[in-house]
């Protein structure tokens, strides 16, 4: 009896200290550099996103935080190795609309859940695609558009990239430009009979419509926008409900005739599910003071994007919403899996 009562109090002295330790390392967390897995190449959007975060969690955390770019699958490799990762708070990865959302209307046997299988600690950036057209072509307006292609079914092509945003919007506008048998029950509706075009990648999808290969794509504003001001692209209409500050004078989807039309380019920051909440707290506070510092707010809103509403219950709400959106839509148009 005595040894076992020992062997009792021994555990729970272990118990105590190591709860004690555990507590200790995670109010001093980080206590080693943290990684930012981001699931695209160097030098796009989202990886502009994730550097600008890395360096003011560095400033005010006084920790390296460290990016990894692991591209491939429209963003979904890297999100599946975060998905997989540790979650001890020394690895979180830069989730978006493609890999967070698109993704799961796509490919029904995808490897993660972007609910269960993430902690999201904060929206950084909500930004529209811009409809734009080559200068060459006769295009002034959204409605221009629509009744060249109602007039001429099939003989107006648009480019995308598979399952981008552009993609996702351009696919949106010919549902909401859909003709119907009966409107106000939306049913037996036939969508903009426009055909597009694939490209693999951004770069090549640019080059194209550059060239006057399409006539028209739907991009996101910061990588339209050099030439729009160089007048290589003329823009038609973008796609939130506010207008954008970079494109003051160009109207909104919604303004154009299509009421609460969105689709929005987005980036978060977000760790594997099971990381310790006081490291998360910890995150989500020093994300939401960044974002609303002068400096990154200057940074972000530059390039045409906006500060969305912070923090984790904020970000959690609209993933979910994003995911219904576009799991809808995808099953609606009939987009099938690469």
């Amino acid at each position: 009896m005595k040894h076992s009562l020992w062997i009792k109090t021994l555990c729970i002295c272990y118990l105590a200290c190591f709860g004690s330790l555990t507590a200790f390392a995670q109010s001093d967390y980080p206590s080693k550099p943290v990684k930012i897995i981001v699931p695209f190449p160097p030098g796009g959007t989202t990886d502009l996103m994730a550097r600008i975060s890395a360096e003011q969690l560095t400033k005010i955390l006084k920790q390296a935080f460290v990016i990894e770019n692991v591209a491939g699958g429209g963003g979904v490799i890297g999100a599946e190795r975060a998905a997989g990762a540790q979650p001890d708070g020394y690895t979180l990865v830069m989730t978006g609309v493609g890999q967070n959302a698109v993704a799961h209307g796509l490919d029904p046997n995808l490897k993660y859940d972007s609910m269960k299988d993430f902690a999201h600690i904060s929206l950084i950036d909500l930004g529209p695609n811009v409809l734009v057209v080559h200068p060459d072509r006769p295009f002034k307006t959204l409605k221009d558009i629509v009744d060249y292609a109602r007039a001429n079914p099939g003989k107006l092509d648009y480019g995308y990239t598979y399952a981008s945003s552009g993609h996702m919007a351009m696919e949106l506008l010919r549902q909401a430009t859909a003709t119907c048998a009966d409107p106000k029950k939306k049913l037996n509706c036939n969508p903009l009979p426009i055909v597009g075009i694939p490209y693999r990648g951004g770069g090549p999808l640019m080059n194209a419509i550059l060239g006057n290969e399409i006539p028209m794509e739907f991009i996101n504003q910061d990588a339209a926008l050099p030439y729009v001001a160089a007048g290589k692209l003329r823009p038609i209409a973008v796609s939130s409900l506010q207008r954008n500050p970079l494109y003051p004078n160009v109207p909104t989807v919604a303004e154009s005739g299509y009421p609460g039309f969105q689709a929005l380019s987005w980036a978060g920051i977000s760790a594997p599910k099971g990381t310790p909440k006081p490291a998360l707290d910890k995150l989500e506070a020093t994300m939401i003071q960044a974002l609303q510092t002068p400096e990154v707010k200057q940074r972000i809103e530059s390039v045409g994007f906006v500060i969305p509403p912070l923090g984790a219950n904020a970000y959690n709400n609209f993933m979910k919403s994003e995911i219904e959106l576009w799991t809808s839509l995808i099953k609606k148009s009939g987009i099938k899996p690469e």
